[in-house]
């Protein structure tokens, strides 16, 4: 949080009640901003994610980008275009409460109180990959239903409430959670990335302007946070892409009884190397400017609260 004294920039905004850093309200509040940062944000990028999902699955499906958009709007409207929006909306409300409200705990644990000489790279990276991994948990359900609604033609459920009684069931909730360790390696390497390269960079840039980042007004900072988060968002994609591929193809073709093993081997085994990579260019687009935002939206938040921007 801000510190009493610090000089501030012409322009910048002076919360008039401070949060006490490290405190109760204060995870609360990283935790509530990851759910404004995440929630919204990935809902509002679902016709990309849509189509990004099925080329995934069925790289024959539509000739482009634009002519799927063009195909599903005339046969489903607007509807169509961001069918999916619901598990999508949820979900990444949860895992955004955790990805961040849980970062912001662990680093503060691990960089503070167990391991205070660990260099900071390291704990943005472990601080990360523990929010993540329990962040995972929560988003794991609604992003099976999400991927069957999206990828199945007929879709196996039109809303979030019968996708989710549709699964339950046919396979137990066990089904929910049958695509969790792929999951957990899409995402794991992908927030870390995040994380650990945002912070980089926005320390980067700050360095490069050659001024500390209070003598900037917090319009400032937030540009900066946003540049930051464009470039993590970049970095993100490119490391989590064959997993998110491989996430996309075992909620829609996993066998049942089939183990997730032995299903990444067939399907590997059908898509080859260059199938993982199937869709990048749009997931590079989607992530780096869905992560961009989420910055943007959780530091602003952060200082709207009573915080700072990081940095």
């Amino acid at each position: 949080m801000a510190t009493k004294g610090k000089p501030q920039a012409p322009g910048a905004v002076t919360p008039e009640k401070k949060i006490e850093l490290f405190s109760g309200t204060y995870f609360a509040a990283c935790m509530f901003g990851g759910v404004i940062a995440c929630g919204p944000t990935h809902a509002s990028v679902t016709p990309l994610d849509l189509v990004k999902c099925r080329r995934q699955v069925d790289p024959s499906i539509y000739k482009s980008n634009l002519s799927a958009w063009s195909s599903i709007y005339r046969a489903e409207g607007l509807r169509g275009v961001f069918f999916g929006w619901s598990p999508t909306f949820v979900g990444y409300s949860f895992q955004g409460l955790g990805k961040y409200g849980f970062y912001e705990v662990f680093k503060y644990y691990y960089g503070e109180k167990l391991f205070p000489n660990t260099p900071k790279t390291i704990v943005y990276l472990g601080a990360s990959a523990s929010a993540e991994f329990l962040a995972d948990i929560a988003l794991c359900p609604f992003e099976a239903i999400k991927v069957r609604m999206q990828t199945t033609l007929p879709p196996f459920a039109s809303t979030l409430r019968e996708g989710w009684s549709t699964i339950v069931k046919n396979e137990g909730y066990g089904g929910l959670y049958k695509g969790l360790y792929p999951l957990w390696a899409r995402q794991i390497p992908y927030t870390m990335v995040k994380f650990a390269t945002f912070e980089s960079a926005v320390a980067q840039i700050y360095a490069t302007l050659g001024k500390p980042k209070e003598s900037f007004s917090t319009l400032q900072q937030t540009g900066v946070s946003f540049l930051g988060g464009y470039i993590a968002g970049i970095g993100c994609a490119v490391v989590s892409h064959p997993a998110d591929v491989m996430v996309s193809k075992l909620n829609s073709d996993r066998q049942a009884g089939e183990s997730a093993g032995k299903a990444v081997s067939r399907i590997y085994g059908k898509i080859g190397f260059a199938g993982l990579w199937n869709g990048l260019p749009v997931r590079i687009g989607m992530i780096g400017t869905l992560t961009a935002f989420q910055w943007l939206i959780y530091d602003s938040f952060k200082v709207y609260m009573g915080g700072e921007n990081i940095g």
